[in-house]
């Protein structure tokens, strides 16, 4: 049985198209210094946790009112029980969009034939994959949960949070290299807020809109759609 460290009950901009509501589980293998979420990471067994039962329960008062969940963390695959609370959560008719990082395929591959939607992070090129993790990253896994999505039959996006002393305009050029053929790739805005891992980062020079337009137009030439989110 799985417990959770937050819940937000409806969101317009976490599965696109969707009425969803986002459920946040504990535990990440990585330590990205630009985390947005580093207290699911960093202190996973703090806070209060709320149990399955309860979710499930939100679940049948939101029907008809919710088209999907979003699961989301820390990492959901490193969660035992993920598989069966999924499964519970298509039995009851709403679509499930998995944000991972990419990290185990064996669990990604056992997952895929029962959610909707999957979101992987490409923390950068395979070159500076590494740095951007905050730890030693198995490359291999990495790509082959590429694979295994790009061959799901279900809808996906890639996704880069671009910090300008991070991820460059050449690194965003071998990630469009890498991923060439994709479906959907979104470069995401840096959000300074709740640095915790690097706060350092706090004094970053956001990439500017015009910038991220540009990358947007380099990335075009490899994924049949490119957005950008967080301006």
């Amino acid at each position: 049985m799985l417990n959770f460290k937050g819940i937000l009950r409806s969101s317009l901009i976490d599965y696109p198209g969707q009425i969803t509501a986002v459920l946040f589980l504990p535990k990440c293998n990585f330590r990205c210094p630009f985390c947005h979420n580093p207290e699911l990471s960093l202190f996973s067994e703090k806070g209060e946790d709320i149990s399955e039962e309860l979710i499930l329960s939100f679940l049948d008062d939101r029907k008809g009112k919710l088209d999907a969940i979003t699961i989301t963390g820390g990492e959901p695959t490193l969660s035992e029980g993920l598989l069966e609370f999924v499964k519970k959560v298509k039995d009851k008719g709403f679509l499930v969009k998995l944000d991972s990082n990419g990290t185990r395929p064996e669990v990604l591959e056992e997952l895929i034939p029962y959610v909707d939607f999957i979101a992987m992070d490409i923390k950068s090129s395979l070159e500076s994959y590494e740095r951007n993790c905050g730890v030693k990253v198995d490359l291999e896994k990495i790509k082959r949960s590429v694979e295994l999505i790009k061959n799901s039959g279900k809808d996906y996006e890639f996704r880069t949070t671009l910090v300008r002393s991070l991820t460059t305009e050449e690194d965003i050029k071998k990630i469009c290299s890498w991923l060439k053929g994709s479906k959907r790739y979104v470069l995401q805005q840096f959000d300074k807020r709740n640095l915790i891992i690097n706060e350092d980062l706090k004094s970053e020079v956001i990439y500017t809109k015009e910038e991220m337009e540009n990358f947007k137009i380099i990335c075009s030439e490899a994924f049949e759609e490119v957005d950008i989110r967080g301006y």
